[in-house]
């Protein structure tokens, strides 16, 4: 039997129909106004048409029961309008199909409601919204049996969701198919409608609406766009360790607060971010310990400046009692925030990051911020001091460190050449 369904989609939403049949898992990170609900209802129209196995069941899945309801059921009674047989369920949002296949609207408000059945494949719409426990505890067991597909789909907004952690796990995993679509580069919709959006929503909540960034919502990033940078020439990723070239540490210090520690290789004019490591309320000897275990070789170890300082209790700076535990310290230059936060500006661009070690880092990049001052209508210079500020801190104890040795190479060189002049 032959059935035209009346949709014809964009070249964006052709290609991504394309795509996605070749994955078990996808990840659709689009603008608003992209037209992800029609392609998520035709995609699944499709794939009950066509599935071989026995009373096929596929699902679409919103954030609450009125979203399915509202957004979803009548885009797929259109759709489905003239395949003969069709029935529909209004009260179970359901569509029933002639080859004894059926799609079925859900929401993720109560998960338990709906353990035990069995999907053939699954469209999760709005995943930033979803209930975390939907996925492992109902989902993915619910695909087992018929190794059905699942496709996540949804706009930003903001780090603390599903949708962003497993945005992180599509960079990682070739199993995964990551699509991002941003307004400014599809041209569904025109620069003029975006203007407009752009001057009454601003550039904050404008970014993460249609240009699908994850700090949107976070006002003052400071490394926001360099990150967002690395993201789309796809340099957060996976990043194997090179055993021909050593393993380096960064490290801000703290106790009470956040220690954190940046395993880098520094391979030609590119740095490696290969691991990363923060622990509270630990001594030396705990870290100490951890770079033992470690599988490979660490050279240089790069500490702020306040390893020099004198503790009381002791009469010794903190550089001489990591030194007893083992761990030698090269202590770069103090140097103000502003400036350090200049030099990691520069580095920045020629990381790679991998995606599976280093997310708290990403995450602790992306948010760190300044504070907007309604008084004075500017951002404050002083970056705010929270979860975000260890991480960052280390990220400048490695840009301070790789400066210096730039310098003292420098200073080599020039010693080189002129001592070759003077003979």
């Amino acid at each position: 039997m032959k059935v035209t369904i009346p949709y014809t989609p964009r070249k964006q939403q052709a290609f991504i129909h394309e795509q996605i049949e070749k994955f078990r898992y996808s990840l659709l990170c689009c603008h608003r106004r992209f037209g992800k609900t029609v392609m998520c209802i035709n995609h699944l129209i499709k794939a009950a048409m066509t599935c071989q196995n026995y009373n096929p069941r596929f699902a679409y899945i919103a954030p609450t029961y009125g979203q399915a309801k509202k957004i979803a059921f009548d885009y797929l009674k259109y759709y489905t309008k003239d395949i003969p047989g069709t029935k529909y369920n209004e009260t179970e949002l359901r569509c029933d199909l002639v080859n004894g296949a059926r799609i079925m609207l859900l929401s993720s408000e109560n998960p338990d409601s709906i353990r035990g059945i069995y999907l053939d494949g699954c469209i999760i719409d709005e995943t930033a919204q979803i209930n975390p426990a939907l996925i492992n505890e109902v989902i993915t067991p619910a695909l087992s049996d018929r190794k059905g597909f699942m496709i996540l789909v949804g706009t930003p907004k903001g780090m603390a969701n599903l949708f962003y952690d497993y945005y992180q796990k599509a960079q990682a995993d070739p199993k995964w198919f990551l699509y991002k679509a941003k307004a400014s580069e599809t041209g569904i919709v025109d620069k003029e409608e975006l203007d407009a959006a752009l001057a009454v929503m601003g550039s904050q909540k404008y970014e993460q609406e249609f240009e699908c960034s994850f700090i949107g919502n976070i006002q003052g990033s400071i490394y926001g766009d360099v990150i967002a940078s690395l993201d789309d020439k796809k340099q957060i990723t996976r990043v194997p360790i090179d055993p021909a070239y050593p393993v380096n540490t960064a490290w801000d210090l703290g106790y009470n607060d956040q220690t954190a520690i940046i395993f880098f290789q520094q391979i030609g004019h590119n740095i490696h971010i290969v691991d990363y490591y923060e622990n509270k309320n630990e001594a030396f000897p705990h870290y100490a310990q951890v770079l033992k275990e470690k599988d490979y070789i660490i050279e240089h170890n790069y500490g702020p400046h306040d390893l020099d300082q004198t503790e009381f209790g002791t009469g010794k700076t903190r550089r001489e009692t990591a030194y007893q535990m083992g761990l030698r310290f090269r202590v770069v230059p103090r140097m103000a925030i502003e400036d350090g936060i200049h030099a990691v500006k520069m580095v920045l661009p020629r990381c790679f990051i991998d995606v599976d070690n280093c997310g708290p880092l990403v995450n602790a990049l992306r948010h760190y911020h300044r504070k907007f001052s309604d008084k004075e209508r500017v951002y404050k210079i002083k970056p705010v001091h929270d979860w975000s500020s260890h991480a960052a801190d280390a990220m400048r104890t490695l840009a301070t460190g790789l400066n210096e040795i730039k310098f003292n190479n420098k200073v080599r060189q020039t010693n080189v050449d002129t001592n070759y002049k003077v003979l």
